[in-house]
């Protein structure tokens, strides 16, 4: 039993590394002298599409084109991305549709614009672009990872058995989270945040593993978009303040300090206003940056393996090794940080939630701590 767990593990890393590495050549940019672009791989995995690139058969890209829906000069148009030319003019511009075109100019780049008096503008583009995708499919997974459980406990009860397979792993995982990081910071409150704190975790949890996969329907970077840990870090921002005891909001704007510090210059109440924002904007900062660098990091190992062979036969050879172990540790490492980065999101997010509901006197012990 553990001799082919292990080869079966072994098999999967090998998987997981041919598929990132296969994903590296694959990509359609263009190459540079050294026969590869990395820096053209990179933000082509980074950024978004309004394609989602999946394999390359015998020379020919397999790409899967999504819905583009735009409201321009000439009012609302809905086609498939696959209407833009795959060729670029002597702008950089990939002419379509409707006189619309995908913008290679560096204040629009890959955005869809048009061309109003000679001036380039943005038209309201509400595309289903590949962050888009993305975002579905992790929350239909997030959805039966949490509602098959949930049918589970509910045509059961507390004295039967416990589960096991798929719903004993989710009851488990669902425990420690809400033990271990729900209660043990909001006590008593814990339940009313629970659902939005354990649905935090979960979904980060869920797209931070998705964008490690090489394959669809992974290798999305959902987490290293900076426009999901926004908005991610704006529900926490609105559910800590709205929700904010009278102390909270009192050890704000006047806290227990001298009153020099107060009147006549507002030296502490504007520090800690300021804190205010500087906490969802750790959280922002802190995930995206976290996931982004995962990523970048993986595909370089892999990349360097073509820029060697680029090089000569024997580097190529010598550093395939390398790239290889370095390639693996990384996929682990990855794995987690995904875990870690979820982990940590959640928890700041109670522990300001639970520093915005103290009360009276619990306000400067609650400070300390």
């Amino acid at each position: 039993m553990n001799i082919r767990f292990i080869k079966n593990l072994l098999c999967i890393i090998a998987m997981l590394f041919v598929g990132m590495s296969a994903g590296a050549q694959e990509q359609p940019a263009d190459k540079s002298e050294d026969g590869i672009d990395l820096q053209g791989i990179l933000w082509g995995h980074i950024k978004d599409s309004y394609e989602w690139h999946i394999t390359t058969v015998n020379g020919h890209h397999v790409t899967l084109y999504l819905p583009v829906i735009v409201k321009s000069s000439t009012g609302w148009h809905v086609f498939s991305s696959s209407l833009f030319s795959e060729e670029k003019d002597e702008n950089g511009n990939r002419p379509g549709p409707y006189g619309l075109y995908i913008s290679g100019s560096a204040a629009n780049e890959n955005k869809i614009c048009e061309n109003i008096a000679g001036a380039e503008v943005r038209p309201l583009d509400i595309s289903m672009t590949k962050t888009v995708m993305v975002l579905i499919i992790d929350a239909i997974l997030l959805l039966v990872c949490v509602l098959v459980p949930a049918r589970w406990c509910k045509r059961h009860k507390p004295e039967d058995p416990a589960p096991k397979g798929f719903v004993g792993f989710m009851n488990m995982f669902i425990m420690y989270i809400y033990n271990d990081v729900v209660k043990s910071s909001l006590g008593k409150e814990a339940d009313k945040y629970a659902p939005y704190l354990l649905t935090c975790f979960f979904f980060i949890f869920i797209a931070n593993i998705m964008g490690i996969v090489p394959f669809p329907p992974g290798g999305g970077n959902l987490t290293g978009n900076i426009t999901c840990t926004f908005f991610l870090a704006l529900c926490t921002f609105v559910i800590t303040n709205v929700t904010g005891t009278r102390a909270y909001w009192k050890d704000i704007f006047w806290p227990e300090v001298p009153t020099w510090l107060k009147v006549p210059v507002p030296l502490m109440p504007f520090i800690e206003f300021f804190s205010i924002f500087t906490k969802p904007l750790a959280l922002m900062i802190r995930l995206f940056a976290n996931m982004m660098a995962g990523h970048a990091i993986a595909l370089s190992l892999s990349c360097i393996i073509f820029i060697m062979f680029g090089i000569n036969a024997v580097a190529g050879a010598s550093m395939t090794v390398v790239s290889v172990l370095m390639s693996v540790f990384m996929m682990l490492l990855e794995v987690l940080v995904c875990f870690i980065q979820a982990l940590v999101f959640t928890m700041l997010s109670a522990v300001f939630i639970s520093l915005a509901h103290v009360h009276g006197h619990n306000v400067k012990e609650s400070r300390q701590n």
